[in-house]
């Protein structure tokens, strides 16, 4: 790890503006964070912590909830109102990671966390996103772990979270504050960027820009279901994950909101798929149309073929289990 200079934050303005250069970085958690600045992956010249700010309440907001910046994982999941109103959320979290890393790990940082792919943390090998233009190792090397949905020639890396995962089905949006005074609300379905040619940049956030927030909306009802596809039961990357809110009404489904993590470079979610589904009689049939939908565009390259088969199978089998069709 470099030498850098620490600062702690002492407000909300003083923090946009001491993260705001370059070589600035934030930290809370640092579960994350710390693990990329002992590979030199990230090597900030000053980390300036916002713990001070106490960005960690849980609250109601309006019919909705609002959960700060600074929650810890383990806040939120354990959260009776999360637990009741969002179970998708908590399944998500509880899923992600052990105790000891939720106990520190925080909504912001967690928003924010960077991929796993092997190429990124490894600074002998070549990755766009961690050094623009030196290529991409992954398309024709180790991809297991890797992206089918949303890749470019630049970078086909993956999201590793979950959490964002059940916010996105979840339409929550993040709120987010500069040092001007101004805020701004970005829905976490279009917090996190595709690779493009740009795939260092993982997020919306402009300089100097901090999480404040995360809001989630009135509580939906219905079936709330997480499955997390991995390589080992215990607090391994999701292969797959799908999040799922389905409500049914007289025999066919009036609601249907769908994640998926492990799959593209941020968490997926296509619309396309809820509208297939609502006002439909469910059905195997069905559930495979809605397979169609999400992977017609589905790339494999080589070790991580398998994945398009498995996304298949995950979503049908989330679907089967929310709507009790025998599978």
């Amino acid at each position: 790890m470099k030498p850098f200079d620490y600062l702690r934050a002492e407000g909300l303005d003083l923090a946009s503006q001491q993260t705001a250069p370059d070589g600035a970085m934030a930290i809370a958690g640092g579960t994350n964070l710390l693990d990329l600045m002992k590979l030199q992956v990230e090597s900030p010249d000053t980390l300036v912590d916002v713990n001070p700010l106490s960005m960690d309440q849980i609250a109601d907001e309006g019919d909705g909830l609002r959960i700060g910046a600074q929650a810890t994982n383990t806040a939120t999941a354990n959260h009776a109102r999360v637990r009741s109103d969002y179970p998708v959320l908590a399944k998500a979290i509880l899923a992600g990671a052990t105790q000891q890393l939720r106990n520190k790990a925080t909504t912001a940082g967690n928003l924010c966390q960077r991929t796993r792919c092997y190429y990124f943390t490894n600074i002998d090998q070549p990755c766009n996103k961690r050094e623009p233009g030196s290529g991409c190792g992954a398309i024709d090397g180790i991809a297991r772990l890797h992206a089918v949905l949303g890749t470019s020639s630049e970078c086909i890396a993956t999201y590793p979270g979950d959490m964002a995962v059940a916010m996105t089905a979840l339409d929550a949006k993040v709120e987010i504050a500069n040092g001007d005074g101004n805020s701004r609300t970005v829905p976490v379905r279009d917090f996190h960027r595709l690779p493009s040619d740009t795939p260092h940049i993982d997020n919306v956030l402009e300089p100097g820009e901090i999480i404040t927030g995360v809001t989630l909306p009135a509580p939906v009802g219905g079936t709330q279901l997480y499955r997390k596809v991995r390589e080992r039961s215990s607090y391994a990357f999701a292969l797959c994950s799908v999040a799922a809110i389905v409500d049914m009404a007289d025999g066919r489904i009036s609601r249907a909101d769908l994640a998926f993590g492990g799959l593209a470079h941020k968490p997926w979610h296509d619309p396309r798929i809820g509208e297939l589904l609502v006002g439909e009689e469910p059905s195997l049939a069905l559930y495979d149309k809605a397979a169609d939908l999400l992977l017609e565009d589905a790339q494999g390259y080589g070790e991580n073929d398998f994945k398009i088969p498995l996304a298949r199978r995950a979503l049908t089998a989330t679907l089967c289990e929310a709507t009790g069709v025998e599978a």
